[in-house]
């Protein structure tokens, strides 16, 4: 994303969250940011457009600082999951973010309300593999219903807590004593054999799960991630930045992955004497390969 777009988004960001998405008119924004209403339209094609760029850079930052938690950390520890929940209640809090997500998801805008939705299942697909690193392979079947509960009790236990203090949440104790109940409610269903919904159920609603496996999803996102690590310690990798988001915004976002794209992008990385000799780039390169592989192959078997 070049820098005069990203200067865009970051202003109309501070409006909407400072005046409200409703009582910001694209006149405060052009003035706000100094563009003119040709260049703002060069970028977006509306208000809504605008606002779900923001919305998605947001997302894309906190779930990237709640990943960097991870690092070095054994993702069965408790208390590693625990600090990432703390980080994305408070970061959404602190920056204001909550307040303008709540305005949305009242808003008649059909669109609007759809893509938060998607994000909203997003966080159920994270909760859920994070789950699965946490309780393991037995508790799978139980594991959409305990994600769905568990954003439920966090809700409401924040929300009581907020209606009784008259101040704000102490958010670590609510998110400690929240994941503590959930711990007891998995070695329960674990036991009694217990499911409300199917996976195959949920899998058909959450972005991704329908475009291959879980697996595939989430060795994905592994190796962008570390590859953007690495990246981090060298300098002016704005261009392979982006490249590395388009690649898992595309598996992501596009019902088809269009591998001509996905091609081209990984070409452009290779030209990165960085990254051409980069293990897990090259890692990237062989599981991107086997899985149109894979496509190409089951659409050959289909009559």
């Amino acid at each position: 994303m070049n820098d005069r777009k990203q200067h865009v988004i970051k202003m109309a960001k501070q409006l909407f969250i400072d005046k409200g998405y409703q009582a910001t008119s694209i006149q405060d924004i052009l003035e706000y940011s100094g563009i003119s209403k040709g260049t703002f339209y060069n970028y977006f094609t509306s208000k809504n457009e605008l606002l779900m760029a923001i919305i998605k850079s947001s997302i894309s930052e906190r779930e990237k600082s709640r990943d960097d938690l991870l690092v070095g950390q054994a993702p069965s520890d408790i208390e590693t999951f625990i600090k990432q929940v703390e980080f994305q209640l408070k970061l959404n809090r602190n920056t204001g973010l909550l307040a303008l997500f709540e305005e949305v998801m009242v808003t008649n805008d059909a669109d609007l309300k759809h893509y938060m939705e998607r994000n909203q299942l997003n966080n159920i697909r994270w909760i859920h593999s994070r789950f699965l690193e946490l309780f393991g392979d037995k508790a799978q079947p139980y594991l959409y219903d305990c994600a769905i509960m568990f954003l439920g009790i966090l809700r409401e236990n924040i929300k009581f807590n907020q209606i009784t203090n008259q101040t704000n949440v102490n958010i670590s104790r609510v998110v400690r004593y929240s994941v503590k109940r959930i711990e007891n409610i998995v070695k329960d269903v674990i036991e009694s054999e217990d499911q409300l919904l199917s996976p195959l159920q949920l899998e058909k609603l959450i972005p991704n799960m329908n475009k291959g496996n879980e697996s595939f999803h989430k060795q994905l996102h592994h190796l962008i991630f570390t590859i953007k690590n690495e990246l981090n310690q060298g300098n002016n990798i704005t261009k392979q930045m982006d490249l590395l988001d388009f690649i898992e915004e595309e598996f992501l976002d596009s019902k088809k992955p269009r591998q001509f794209l996905i091609q081209s992008a990984l070409d452009s990385l290779k030209s990165d004497e960085q990254l051409e000799i980069n293990g897990m780039f090259l890692k990237l390169e062989r599981l991107l390969k086997d899985y149109f592989f894979e496509v190409e192959s089951e659409a050959m078997k289909t009559p």
